[in-house]
C-alpha cells in the first residue's frame, strides 16, 4: 500500500496519462503484409486530503494491445485485427475491481469479384482474461470468466471495401458458436446455454461495418458495427456491438482518445435496478473510456 500511494501522490490530479507505443505500418520485402501496432498504458488518479467538498481516492491503470496484419497479393486479401485489453481500478472502500477485460480475434479473407467488391469469409472470436463479478451490499457473485462467454463466429459472405477505412462484410449464412465453461455458470443457464450445457450453436445473418473519417486536422473518428441475427431462434432480436473512438492528437508526443461501447444482447442477463429492487435480464451495456496520454512512434 504505500508502494501505490507513492506511486499515486506522484501522478497528477485527475490526469489520465497514456503510453502508446505506436509501430509504424511496414511492409516486407515482397510488400505483400502490411503490419501495424499500438500498445497503450493508461493511469487515472484521484486524490482528496481534508477535502470540503469530499471525494474519494482512486487509481486505475489499463494495458491495451491492438495490432493489425493485413494481406495483399493480387486478388487476394486478409485483413486480421488482435485486441488485448486489461485494468484495474482501486478506491480504498471497494479495493481493487476491473474496469476492462477483452480479447478479440477478428479476420477476414477476401477475393476480388468486382472494383470494391469481395466474395469473403470471415471469423471473429472474442472473449475475456478474468472473472466479473456483480458487487452488492451482501457481497460478490460472480458474472462471468475467462471463456465464459466466449463467442466464435465464421461464415461465408460478401464485402464492399471501398478504402482500408470503410468496408461493410454481409455475411447470411453465419455460424456462431457460445461458450460457458465455468461449471458454475454454465449450470445457470448463463448466456444463453441450456442450463447444464457448456456451449450454444446459433446460425444466422451478421453485418460487419467499419468506417473512419477525419473530422478535421488531427480530429478522427472510428465507427464499428456488429449485428448478428440468430435464424433458430428470435430473428427479431438483433445483436448488437457499437463502438466510436475519437481520436485527436494535439501535437506529435500528446493524444487525447475517447470512446463508448455499446452492447445488445437479449440472451445477456445484466444487473439492474427498478423501484429500488435490484433485478436481472436483457439491457444495454455500456463502455467509456476517456485517456489523454504520450504517444511515440518507431
Amino acid at each position: 500500500m504505500k508502494l501505490l500511494k507513492t506511486i499515486s501522490y506522484a501522478c497528477a490530479l485527475l490526469l489520465s496519462v497514456s503510453v502508446n507505443a505506436q509501430e509504424n505500418a511496414t511492409q516486407d520485402t515482397t510488400k505483400i503484409w502490411t503490419i501495424k501496432g499500438e500498445n497503450t498504458f493508461l493511469i487515472n488518479q484521484s486524490s482528496f486530503s481534508n477535502w470540503a467538498a469530499g471525494g474519494v481516492n482512486s487509481f486505475a491503470g489499463n494495458l491495451i494491445f491492438n495490432y493489425d496484419f493485413n494481406y495483399k497479393k493480387d486478388k487476394w486479401s486478409w485483413d486480421n485485427k488482435v485486441l488485448a485489453a486489461y485494468g484495474q481500478t482501486f478506491q480504498k472502500e471497494t479495493d481493487w475491481r476491473k474496469n476492462d477485460d477483452r480479447f478479440v480475434l477478428n479476420s477476414l479473407l477476401g477475393y476480388e469479384a468486382a472494383e470494391y467488391w469481395l466474395y469473403t469469409f470471415f471469423m471473429n472470436f472474442n472473449t475475456q482474461f478474468a472473472n466479473g463479478y456483480n458487487y452488492t451490499a451482501d457481497g460478490r457473485t460472480k458474472i462471468s470468466g475467462g471463456f465464459a462467454p466466449a463467442y466464435l463466429s465464421f461464415g461465408p459472405g460478401f464485402a464492399y471495401k471501398r478504402s482500408d477505412n470503410f468496408k461493410v462484410n454481409l455475411s447470411p449464412a453465419a455460424a456462431r458458436l457460445i461458450f460457458v465453461t465455468d461449471e458454475e455458470l454454465s449450470n445457470a443457464g448463463a448466456f444463453g446455454v441450456d442450463p447444464g450445457k457448456k456451449s450454444r450453436f446459433e446460425l444466422g445473418a451478421s453485418l460487419d461495418a467499419y468506417y473512419k473519417i477525419n473530422l478535421m486536422e488531427n480530429i478522427s473518428l472510428e465507427n464499428i458495427l456488429k449485428l448478428y441475427s440468430n435464424y433458430l431462434e428470435d430473428p427479431q432480436n438483433v445483436d448488437v456491438d457499437y463502438t466510436a473512438n475519437l481520436f485527436m492528437e494535439v501535437n506529435r508526443f500528446i493524444t487525447v482518445n475517447a470512446g463508448v461501447q455499446l452492447l445488445y444482447d437479449d440472451n445477456t442477463n445484466v444487473p439492474k435496478v427498478r423501484n429500488g429492487i435490484e433485478t436481472e435480464g436483457p439491457g444495454l451495456q455500456v463502455r467509456q473510456i476517456l485517456g489523454a496520454g504520450i504517444t511515440y512512434k518507431f
